[in-house]
């Protein structure tokens, strides 16, 4: 009976680790790479929407580059300038310098989608890299 129960138990914290280690490696694996030039533009939310372009260069799951906007300027100021973020499996995370804008973008080959915000406002953008065949032909080890 012991060795029964011993045996349960040895197979419940084997079944358990296994699952943690999953989560783990989908937060650390890196799948995509963005370096390169992106363009597109974020949707007419509250702030009048605009356009985008980011210089993005990739190390690892390390990304730094330049994002410049041009739009309506408002109370939170022009969110142009540097930026740093990281990239866990095929979504890059991102914050300019100053905390002015943040974002979470899911990368789909050539395209990025989803949201960037600041303090003051929230909205979907849309991006695509200017120059596919500059796309590193294999994702970063």
């Amino acid at each position: 009976m012991k060795i029964i129960a011993g045996l349960l138990i040895a197979a419940a914290v084997a079944f358990a680790s296994g699952c943690a280690k999953t989560d783990w490696i989908d937060r650390t694996l890196v799948t995509v790479d963005v370096t390169g030039t992106w363009e597109g533009s974020a949707g007419e939310g509250s702030f009048g929407g605009g356009s985008f372009k980011f210089d993005l260069e990739q190390q690892g799951s390390t990304v730094k580059g330049l994002v410049r906007y041009r739009g309506v300027t408002t109370s939170v100021g022009d969110p142009s300038g540097p930026i740093e973020g990281t990239v866990g499996g095929d979504v890059l995370r991102f914050r300019n310098h100053r905390g002015s804008l943040e974002g979470e973008l899911t990368v789909n080959g050539d395209e990025m989608l989803g949201l960037i915000s600041t303090s003051v406002w929230r909205s979907p953008i849309s991006l695509r890299r200017v120059d596919p065949s500059s796309r590193p032909a294999s994702p970063p080890r």
